[in-house]
């Protein structure tokens, strides 16, 4: 894969009335890709490198990267955090930055999600260039402008320094383990509901959207899906199939300038279930597997509504009697900390008022048949979805991946406030129905 590739949509007279950039230099995917790493660090004249890590990722690729820095005469400083699994968090950024070496005037990062993210931030403060090696197909964040952190306890995306040049060798992707192979295509297929929620957003709300950024993500999900069989396999033209996908959708969310193309419902409801591990010490799993159980649930609940006509009365009703300062505490107290950042978010964005529900109501039913064709054209069926799940091992429910199942209704109510993002949840509560599974 070549960044030309993606360059179609780089233009000024765009559907959408954008132009859209993405300021990749390069992207380099396929075996054997790290060992053109001289070649890369010295199309920035770079005189010495800062090479970060975590004890996974050093063994997985930054040893390799030191090697073939050290083989072709490139001076660097190495620092691999002392986490196997480290938090993205203040605390994290913070040692990267103690731990910085300012003679460095290129960073290489070995590594995914966490790594990747902190990398961001210290590429960003001085405006240097910045290479990911990566680890794992493991999530979509390689390719973007932003960094998906917690922040005061709230699951927050901080913009930032997208990487310059991205680097995915299959030889060590395909090592990943398992589990970070079907986060991967879990937030693959979160982008059946992330776009399905734009498109509905796009209507109800006026929220910009553009059909050329969806386009490119369909395409790459299709890829990704028809190849997915070969996933547990770690058929190398599969897990460069996650790799890709994940790389188009970052830069898809870089061409729309936010997260929309690539994040709907399902990602609200794992974002959910990290701020509760985050407070109360409950399960939760891999941002990605977390997506695909959100996806599925998503999709579950799309089936249902498609069934339901607008009662314009039953919602008016539901809208007058929500009480929103009960619901508040009984957000604090489900969430926690971050809880309390929703409730300040909702004193500025005011998505309770009744004349805008009205507002919003009113083209919820003027634009009925099209929300069902939205749905129709963007999903599969649950069942279609089960079975892909089936065929890869991916998790299903909740309750598989160790959260009581009796949250759900809750968790599926907090994602109304998580963010400033008219998703699902809130489409539900627009109508009058806080959930209908």
């Amino acid at each position: 894969m070549n960044i030309n590739e993606l360059d179609n949509i780089k233009r000024q007279g765009c559907s959408c009335g954008r132009e859209h950039t993405c300021k990749i230099d390069d992207i380099i995917i396929g075996g054997g890709a790290i060992n053109r790493l001289p070649e890369v660090v010295g199309r920035y004249s770079a005189k010495k490198v800062f090479v970060m890590s975590d004890r996974n990722t050093f063994k997985a690729a930054g040893e390799r990267v030191l090697a073939v820095l050290s083989d072709n005469g490139i001076a660097y400083t190495s620092y691999v955090l002392d986490e196997a699994h480290p938090k993205p968090y203040e605390a994290t950024v913070g040692s990267f930055v103690l731990h910085y070496d300012y003679e460095c005037d290129l960073i290489i990062a070995a590594g995914s999600g966490v790594i990747n993210d902190c990398a961001k931030f210290l590429a960003a403060f001085g405006n240097t260039p910045y290479i990911i090696v990566a680890t794992a197909p493991s999530m979509d964040g390689y390719a973007s402008a932003t960094s998906s952190m917690e922040r005061d306890g709230v699951k927050v995306s901080i913009n930032n320094k997208c990487a310059d040049v991205i680097i995915g060798d299959t030889d060590i992707l395909c090592q990943a383990p398992m589990r970070m192979l079907l986060a991967g295509l879990g937030d693959i297929v979160a982008k059946y509901t992330a776009i399905c929620d734009w498109r509905i957003s796009n209507l109800v709300t006026g929220e910009y959207y553009c059909e050329e950024v969806a386009k490119l993500v369909r395409s790459s999900l299709k890829k990704c899906v028809d190849n997915a069989e070969g996933l547990t396999a770690r058929d190398p033209k599969a897990v460069e199939a996650v790799f890709e996908a994940m790389v188009v959708s970052g830069v898809s969310m870089t061409y729309a300038g936010m997260s929309r193309p690539a994040s709907g419902i399902e990602h609200s409801i794992s974002h959910i279930c990290d701020m509760r591990a985050l407070e109360f010490g409950t399960p939760s799993d891999l941002h990605g597997i977390q997506c695909a159980v959100g996806t599925l649930i998503g999709v579950k609940c799309y089936e249902e509504l498609k069934k339901l006509t607008p009662d314009r009365e039953k919602a008016l009703s539901y809208a007058r009697e929500f009480d929103y300062s009960k619901w508040s505490e009984v957000l604090v107290g489900f969430v926690g900390k971050g809880g309390e950042s929703m409730v300040k978010l909702e004193k500025k964005e005011h998505k309770y008022d009744l004349d805008k529900h009205r507002e919003r109501l009113e083209r919820i039913i003027a634009g009925w048949d099209t929300i069902k064709e939205i749905i129709e054209a963007e999903l599969p069926t649950a069942s279609e979805l089960e079975a892909l799940y089936d065929t890869v091992g991916m998790p299903k429910s909740l309750g598989d991946i160790g959260i009581d199942e009796d949250i759900l209704p809750l968790t599926y109510a907090a994602t109304r406030d998580i963010r400033d993002k008219y998703v699902q949840s809130r489409l539900m509560w627009d109508m009058g129905y806080p959930i209908i599974l």
